[in-house]
């Protein structure tokens, strides 16, 4: 299991979820200029899951044999788990271990940058098993 992720493959998909990820964290901070931290993680998700998609289809799991249609849809499944994994990590930092420890500054970057830190192993797995394989 560990060779995986030691791989070129693996690499590629950091790279290009770090791409992802900062469209994501970006977005969430102008989301949220119009609506709540929760509901702006929400929505910064979709726009890094938009742009994860496309990277990771050219350029990571650009072998893959299923259909686009068919990885699109396989893609968004595994990003369900990991937009939840996203929003229940940043939404109890933000409101309960950040405060809890005394954190008053950049409280929603500090728990929304670690909430999407988490499920980068969890989603390359996902996406090689069934979104791209």
């Amino acid at each position: 299991m560990m060779r995986q992720f030691k791989s070129r493959q693996f690499i590629f998909f950091l790279v290009t979820g770090g791409i992802a990820a900062a469209v994501n964290f970006a977005s969430r901070i102008v989301f949220n200029w119009w609506t709540s931290f929760s509901l702006a993680i929400i929505l910064a998700y979709v726009a890094g899951m938009a742009t994860a998609f496309i990277l990771a289809r050219l350029f990571v799991f650009k072998d893959s044999r299923k259909s686009l249609q068919r990885s699109g849809m396989l893609f968004v499944l595994v990003n369900l788990v990991a937009v939840l994994q996203t929003w229940l990590i940043s939404m109890a930092l933000a409101y309960y271990v950040l405060p809890a420890i005394g954190v008053q500054a950049f409280v929603h970057e500090i728990a929304h940058a670690t909430g999407l830190i988490v499920p980068v192993f969890t989603s390359y797995i996902g996406h090689k098993k069934f979104s791209f394989s």
